[in-house]
């Protein structure tokens, strides 16, 4: 039983199936419609309206450790933002699944952009990138031991960035899950604590959406971050 109700609280990291098609293809599709369609008017409603001034809000925190080199990532990072916002909200409604809560997706993302920004320093300032590996002022027994360090520490960064968005998803999500089973089984038993429980349930609801949001910034940040090393 125990070994049963542990599949069950996993099972919502599975990609649900409607006569064999993943229905995560169809919930993908979902913040398409949220783009404005072709029309005349540069701003046709308020809905348009809403989302230019929240792309602006976004690509100019995004820009802000940036210098004028890094703004020609302002379209990618921007896109990998809103995208990353619009997968970790509809995750949270009910029979959805969460691409973002797999580690193989975040790699994914997290890699080819980390490598990207490294090859691009090697590129434009080799001797600048290559010198974050060994602090300045390193005493000499230490040169050895501290470039090792620095690589393996240069070298995890895209795993720190998909473990980081993966562990805090999975982890919320469980937690509204066996909170949710606890509202279920104590509402015949114990009322009151049931009513309590859903209450706590709705405040950790309301806290996961802000987690969604706050998880999907730090990524891109510290890919600009990342970025603002290596020109």
């Amino acid at each position: 039983m125990n070994l049963t109700m542990n599949l069950s609280f996993f099972d919502q990291f599975a990609s649900p199936n409607f006569l064999g098609i993943p229905l995560i293809l169809l919930s993908m599709l979902f913040p398409s419609l949220l783009l404005p369609s072709p029309n005349n008017r540069w701003l046709p409603n308020r809905l348009s309206t809403l989302q230019l001034w929240l792309s602006h809000l976004i690509a100019k925190q995004l820009m802000l450790p940036l210098n004028k080199g890094g703004h020609k990532w302002a379209l990618i990072l921007t896109s990998l933002m809103m995208l990353l916002l619009s997968i970790n909200l509809l995750g949270l409604l009910p029979y959805t699944f969460t691409p973002t809560t797999q580690l193989s997706m975040n790699m994914a993302l997290a890699f080819p952009l980390w490598l990207a920004t490294l090859l691009t320093g090697l590129r434009h300032q080799p001797s600048a990138s290559l010198g974050h590996l060994l602090p300045e002022g390193t005493p000499t027994p230490l040169i050895p031991a501290l470039i090792m360090i620095e690589t393996t520490s240069l070298l995890i960064r895209p795993l720190a960035l998909g473990v980081r968005l993966t562990a805090n998803l999975t982890a919320g999500h469980l937690l509204i899950q066996l909170i949710s089973t606890a509202t279920m089984v104590l509402l015949p038993i114990m009322p009151t604590v049931s009513l309590l429980t859903a209450l706590i349930l709705l405040l950790l609801t309301i806290l996961e959406v802000a987690v969604a949001m706050i998880q999907a910034y730090v990524f891109v940040l510290l890919l600009s971050l990342y970025l603002q090393e290596n020109i």
